[in-house]
């Protein structure tokens, strides 16, 4: 059941905050049923669904106007603000129903033309229909239980049932004005309605304030579920639960997939250094009962529950049975390749129509069923490849429902297609170049400290997505808090039996492999070679030499599972080539690390795995905090931005400084076995 939660006191909050503006006032009511929308994943998921209400508002000149408040491009429901909703002038958009036809790219510039504030994102492609339909508060959304409902063979029939007359159905037609125009009028035959389902699409509820529209949206769909529910005895929800078991096969299955991927997508572009794709797997209850069906074949092929899917998902899966994967690495190509031979002929036989002015998306899978492992999303970023997973995660509940009420009966394959070979989407092609290092997963170790954070921050930056490793809970948490987006992290020992192991596939869990190991977990001892405990030395060896060797060493066996290259760039310290007085426990294991790093280079260089290193001195972080800087600075008589700054530039070096120093290693492609100092100029510590 979805729960309905408007509260008078939060509505209040919103409309006080709004002003005296009865305009202004709607419109934050609008903001807050669509934030309720938009955080239920029973209703939308990513960003999907739009809302709408009409207002009056003066325009620059004083006149009075009609104004439609539409979601705009980009924006999501659950974090919407007012400027997510932008303006346009009703009366412009009126009018266009008198015409017998109108192209997708004269509907989006005639939307624009018709912006209050032309800074505004595009209007929704939906915008005409909420223009068309009379009521001033209007929701869209895909929820599942109606979802399943609109797959139906015999929908309509069964929305009678359910409705009788307070809902009617629309038949499938593309998002824009076509869509708008028929659904216009099938709501002038029926004016009494109170909402419309869109038959392999979604639903609409409508009224005359917020409240209403939204009232309407939850009992629609209570209502669908409580059939479906009377009908299969079960009911259709977000994905819950995690099977550890299923988790832990990923780890020797996902990477494998991933290069593979990697290889064909480099292949398909013509780029040597193509990332490999990033993923995202889903294994919660729904997902492990719909992956014990006998009839996982014929629904592997039978499409999406809405069309708006196919975008995120492509229109069929990779499915990997447990007799695919018992063949192991060759098996499992051999699948994808024929995954890919079976898209580009969907792709040929479709573009006939168009005359062959498509252009081929890449062909690899964007979504994966493994047998024993999940539901795996597949692509160019973590946020991208779990908007799959959750997608697909959707379409199993769908595809349960419906098959248990009468069949699951989705859009034909050339509505698919014209959906997702939309000429709206392929002008967006070659349009926007990615970030630097999209598709790159980074682990970074000491993930929550300052220098490891600083890096975290700027790979994140880059594009890329990280994975953090640091000894407490707290601190990793705050760190991903900083960084937010959809990296993750684990808390642990890094210096204990097994623990490369677990974090490696830990990473695999949440991004399905990995491409860049930052080894850069550290702490200093101190205390004259004499007098030092064994204990301590042992101490030191083991975080800042074992440690660094075990994780890249796992590391450099995941990179062979992809046979993709990777690399390892490690946080070597100025103190392995100029020892300082006292400081022999942290120097000499770091000398240690700084051999092991060209050793590495060597032995892992033909197998495309790239080594490298940061010489870093005087950083504010672990040891060198300000008691410590404080106390350096009193014994030498200066002051303590004088001995921070005590190189050859006269400047601090800081932890960013660092971080900008691992990601242009990570980025010169032909580098390898380099140690690149960051000390402000250090001649003792400087490398032959």
């Amino acid at each position: 059941m979805v729960l309905n939660r408007w509260d008078d006191a939060e509505a209040h909050e919103f409309t006080a905050a709004a002003g005296d503006d009865p305009a202004n006032r709607d419109l934050a009511l609008r903001v807050y049923t669509s934030r309720l929308i938009g955080s239920d994943l029973n209703l939308v998921l990513h960003g999907g669904g739009n809302t709408s209400c009409k207002v009056r508002r003066r325009d620059i000149l004083g006149q009075e106007i009609d104004v439609l408040h539409v979601k705009g491009s980009g924006w999501d429901l659950g974090v919407i603000e007012p400027a997510g909703l932008p303006g346009v002038r009703l009366e412009s958009l009126s009018m266009l129903r008198d015409l017998d036809a109108l192209t997708d790219e004269d509907m989006v510039n005639l939307q624009r033309a018709a912006l209050l504030d032309s800074t505004s994102p595009n209007p929704s492609v939906e915008t005409l229909l909420h223009a068309f339909l009379p009521h001033r508060f209007i929701d869209h959304t895909h929820a599942s239980a109606m979802l399943a409902l609109a797959d139906l063979p015999d929908a309509q029939s069964i929305v009678k049932e359910i409705f009788g007359d307070r809902i009617v159905c629309v038949p499938f037609i593309m998002p824009g004005f076509e869509l708008a125009k028929v659904a216009a009028e099938i709501y002038d035959a029926n004016p009494d309605v109170e909402g419309l389902l869109l038959i392999n699409h979604g639903h609409f509820a409508f009224g005359d304030s917020a409240k209403e529209s939204y009232d309407r949206l939850i009992e629609h769909t209570n209502l669908v579920e409580a059939w479906l529910q009377q009908k299969s005895g079960t009911v259709p929800g977000a994905a819950t639960g995690h099977s550890q078991e299923m988790s832990d096969r990923a780890a020797a299955i996902l990477p494998m997939l991933r290069g593979i991927i990697g290889e064909r997508a480099a292949a398909f572009t013509g780029n040597v250094d193509q990332a490999m794709p990033v993923m995202s797997l889903r294994n919660g209850d729904n997902v492990q009962g719909f992956m014990a069906r006998d009839d996982l074949p014929v629904l592997s092929r039978r499409g999406v529950a809405t069309p708006d899917h196919v975008i995120r998902t492509k229109n069929y899966p990779l499915y990997l049975t447990a007799k695919i994967l018992a063949g192991g690495q060759q098996a499992v190509a051999q699948a994808v390749d024929d995954y890919m031979a079976e898209y580009t002929t969907y792709f040929e036989a479709n573009n006939i129509r168009f005359g062959g002015a498509k252009t081929l998306l890449m062909p690899t899978p964007n979504l994966a069923w493994i047998e024993g492992v999940g539901v795996v999303g597949i692509s160019a970023s973590a946020k991208a490849a779990n908007a799959a997973s959750d997608l697909a995660a959707q379409n199993m509940n769908v595809m349960t429902n419906a098959q248990a009420c009468g069949g699951f009966f989705p859009v034909s394959e050339e509505k698919l297609f014209d959906m997702e070979y939309w000429s709206l989407e392929q002008a967006k092609l070659g349009k926007g170049k990615p970030p630097a290092m999209q598709g790159r997963v980074v682990m970074i170790t000491g993930g929550a400290g300052a220098i490891g954070l600083a890096t975290a921050q700027e790979f994140a930056a880059l594009g890329a997505d990280i994975f953090l490793v640091d000894l407490d809970q707290g601190a990793l948490d705050g760190a991903l808090a900083k960084l937010g987006g959809f990296h993750r992290g684990i808390a642990m020992d890094i210096t204990a039996q097994g623990a490369a192991a677990t974090a490696m596939n830990a990473c695999i869990q949440a991004f399905g492999g990995l491409d860049i190991l930052v080894s850069n977990a550290g702490a200093a001892w101190t205390g004259e070679m004499t007098d030092l405990p064994d204990e301590t030395l042992r101490k030191s060896f083991e975080l800042n030499f074992f440690s660094h060797q075990a994780f890249a060493t796992t590391a450099a066996r995941l990179f062979e599972t992809q046979a993709r290259g990777g690399q390892i760039l490690f946080n070597v310290s100025k103190q392995a080539v100029n020892p300082g007085k006292g400081f022999g426990a942290y120097g000499i294991p770091k000398a240690a690390t700084f051999f092991l790093l060209r050793q590495l280079a060597l032995e892992l260089g033909a197998k495309g795995v790239r080594v490298n290193g940061v010489n870093a001195d005087r950083i504010r972080s672990g040891l060198l905090d300000d008691g410590f800087i404080s106390a350096r600075a009193e014994a030498r008589g200066v002051s303590e931005a004088t001995y921070m700054a005590g190189n050859l530039l006269a400047r601090e070096v800081e932890a960013h400084h660092v971080a900008k120093a691992f990601s242009a290693l990570a980025q010169s492609e032909r580098t390898t076995a380099h140690v690149l100092t960051v000390d402000g100029g250090n001649i003792e510590a400087a490398l032959r």
